[in-house]
């Protein structure tokens, strides 16, 4: 039997979206030095708002503003006190969570479904957990009187914006930190968002700072001589231009960079659960997930069948409108990304790899891809190597568990990997084997807040979350 669904829109009643955005520097939004620029939904191109650019003066001006916050007020302040500015922010993102929920999908493009039961549920997860580590520093094993380093500069980046700004502000705010925080120009307004939950919440001013812009915003910051710690979420070849920045400095630094994970799949997987897992690993967020499986490792025996059902899954999937519940696949997030998306995919089929895309009507406005798989995919292919950060997946096959390992190690990153196996001392080996920061066992892209996460080689180092988390911000 046929049936189809019928559309779900999300209101964006709940969200008041202003036509222009300041900085927000010592609890108050103000003008910004630079050139104002304009951030776009992008799955209808649609203009949302002006936000202004932060030049070296007002990065300047918001990093004194965070240091005199903290050698005033928040180093002072006892863990007890400062984890119940934390216990408030989260509750208030509970409360405001459909508004911060609709506002992320307007502005990244992922579906509200993902937003809304994903994104925004972690994110005030992680406040409640750093806020109870607060008055407990002494016990997380960093020696009997830990102490925070000062001002924390923090850049991050457009695939998770209000998520990796909470795995960011937590565990510096918990520490007794103070920071400077610049979000994705793409992407501001969940951050701007959350400046209006700051006052909500009566954090002292300056303890937060936003200061919106693009690379430049955020090479002022890192190279800001008054900032103790830099904290970024992004590419690695930006990664490796702020590892040369903070060089010689006395700097702290935490790198989580690129990806380009292995989801394996063995002849004893549950092989419908790994297709779920499968499609989660690399269509959620439209693939635009750092520890993506990106790379789908089969053994040879089950191949076939694993691609078969995976076809018929992809074959459901519902691309379309971000804020109808229905969507499964929403918008890349901008022109410039479709843009590489496509042409990685090209490159992909002018090296022979075999492509297909589940038949879909793509709408006529916004940036849009539909979900593709490679297959005859060798590890001399540019997609097998390169993170192409969009719904693409690439299929390779191996025979034994050890040419499993070689394949997946394969490989200059190692954020994290999937393995489906019915055999508990086949996945332990495995796990112990792979060079991953994260390992998945018969599932994948699964996150807790007191869970560490970080990668081995090009994919950065430092770990966020968990008491781990904690490490980064504390001498």
């Amino acid at each position: 039997m046929d049936f189809d669904y019928a559309p779900a829109p999300e209101s964006r009643s709940v969200v008041d979206i202003r036509s222009s955005y300041g900085l927000f520097v010592n609890g108050e939004f103000v003008d910004g030095g630079g050139k104002a620029f304009k951030t776009i939904n992008p799955a209808t191109e649609e203009v949302l708002a002006e936000v202004a650019e932060a030049d070296a003066a007002d990065v300047d001006r918001a990093v004194k503003a965070a240091r005199r916050a903290y050698s005033r007020v928040w180093s002072r302040m006892s863990g007890a006190e400062r984890g119940k500015y934390l216990f408030r922010i989260a509750r208030i993102i509970q409360e405001r969570a459909r508004e911060i929920a609709v506002l992320e999908s307007i502005d990244n493009g992922k579906p509200i479904k993902e937003s809304r039961d994903v994104d925004i549920p972690t994110a005030a997860a992680h406040f409640f957990y750093y806020a109870g580590w607060a008055d407990k520093l002494e016990h997380a094993g960093y020696g009997p009187d830990p102490q925070p380093l000062g001002v924390a500069g923090q850049v991050i980046p457009w695939n998770f914006p209000f998520l990796m700004l909470a795995w960011k502000i937590a565990p510096a705010l918990a520490t007794g930190n103070t920071v400077v925080l610049k979000p994705a120009e793409t992407t501001p307004l969940t951050a701007l968002l959350f400046a209006e939950i700051c006052q909500q919440a009566d954090l002292p001013p300056g303890v937060v700072n936003i200061v919106t812009g693009a690379g430049a915003t955020g090479q002022a910051l890192v190279a800001h001589e008054d900032v103790d710690k830099v904290a970024f979420t992004g590419s690695t070849d930006v990664g490796r231009a702020i590892a040369k920045a903070v060089a010689g400095s006395t700097k702290k630094v935490t790198l989580e960079l690129g990806g380009k994970a292995a989801n394996i799949v063995f002849d004893d997987a549950p092989i419908d659960q790994a297709v779920e897992g499968i499609v989660n690993g690399i269509f959620f967020n439209q693939g635009h997930v750092c520890c993506a499986g990106s790379r789908l490792l089969v053994q040879e025996s089950v191949a076939e069948d694993v691609l078969e059902r995976l076809k018929r899954r992809m074959g459901t999937l519902r691309v379309g409108d971000p804020l109808d519940k229905n969507t499964d696949v929403g918008a890349i997030n901008s022109a410039e990304q479709l843009a590489k998306i496509r042409e990685l995919s090209e490159v992909g089929e002018a090296e022979g790899a075999g492509r297909w895309s589940p038949p879909c009507e793509l709408p006529d406005h916004g940036f849009w891809f539909p979900p593709t798989v490679f297959t005859g995919v060798t590890q001399a292919h540019r997609i097998a190597r390169e993170e192409i950060f969009g719904p693409v997946l690439s299929v390779l096959t191996f025979r034994t568990p050890k040419e499993a390992v070689e394949k997946a190690n394969n490989t200059p990153y190692g954020l994290s990997a999937g393995i489906w196996s019915d055999k508990g001392s086949r996945t332990l080996w495995m796990a112990g084997q792979l060079r991953a920061g994260v390992v998945w066992s018969n599932t994948f892209n699964k996150f807790d807040p007191a869970s560490p996460f970080g990668g081995f080689k090009e994919s950065g180092y430092g770990r966020e979350g968990g008491r781990h988390g904690l490490e980064g911000y504390l001498r």
